[in-house]
């Protein structure tokens, strides 16, 4: 079995369907996916390769829910969609090039800002409001360098979507969600591609945790059909953060080495 014991099997399918049920509600599943795959010993193209394949599916799951609840206007977001895949297929194509140091120790920031911002905005809400850029501009300004994001590195682009969709569009929580998985779902969906004929992908992790995960998004996607902004915003807070004090703390980051220092110098 590619060196995975059953008792390893069930747990990442276990993650997968926890990682599906966030992901669909506010995004941020990669937070649990890709460390562990990482634990279950996959180098790290090869766990954001392999996330790539569960992440799909758990996209496309909450994609299809959002649809059927009426949603998503498919016919008018396609153009989003593709500028999203061509970012995330230009970001896996970019990947031995990207130093991913300086994009771990940049991202904390930004995390914590979206964190900042979901938590205490006051139009964030299910009712929507002015919005300060047209979908459109949107679309061709920033989903490409989202998607781009998506491809190299993964955890956090569904919140970088949402905050896009919300502070900059306009759109209510709900709404903001729907559309957010539409343009994750593409650029998950294009870098796995180019993963996958790479001969990055570890199929047996994958499949495993595809059906997982795209079972926990249809359950996520119910739940914020039905509880909106009340479950939407406190889980993008939750996991914003979390990522960026995963981020922080991870091993060879300087930040989180000068600020263990600082807090053993204060004990």
């Amino acid at each position: 079995m590619e060196g995975f014991g059953l008792d390893t099997l069930a747990l990442l399918g276990l993650v997968a369907f926890v990682a599906g049920i966030i992901d669909a509600i506010g995004g941020g599943g990669g937070l649990l996916t890709v460390p562990a795959l990482a634990l279950a010993g996959l180098d790290p193209v090869a766990a954001v390769a392999t996330n790539k394949l569960n992440a799909s599916f758990g996209t496309a799951s909450a994609t299809l829910a959002f649809a059927r609840a009426g949603h998503l206007d498919l016919e008018r977001l396609w153009p989003l969609a593709l500028a999203a895949g061509i970012g995330g297929l230009a970001g896996a194509l970019a990947l031995p090039h990207v130093p991913r140091a300086l994009v771990s120790e940049a991202l904390p920031v930004v995390l914590v800002a979206v964190a900042l911002y979901f938590a205490f905005a006051p139009g964030f809400g299910d009712a929507g409001q002015r919005p300060r850029l047209s979908l459109a501009s949107y679309g061709v300004l920033l989903v490409p360098l989202i998607g781009f994001y998506d491809g190299v590195f993964g955890p956090g682009a569904g919140s970088f979507y949402m905050a896009g969709f919300a502070a900059l569009c306009g759109f209510g929580a709900l709404k903001a969600s729907a559309h957010t998985k539409l343009a994750n779902f593409a650029s998950n969906c294009s870098s796995f591609i180019l993963y996958a004929l790479g001969g990055h992908v570890v199929w047996l992790a994958g499949l495993i945790m595809a059906p997982a995960q795209f079972a926990g998004a249809q359950l996520g996607a119910r739940l914020a059909i039905r509880n909106g902004a009340r479950i939407i915003r406190p889980l993008l807070v939750i996991t914003s953060a979390a990522l960026a004090l995963r981020l922080v703390f991870a091993p060879g980051n300087a930040t989180g080495a000068a600020l263990r220092r600082m807090w053993l110098q204060f004990l």
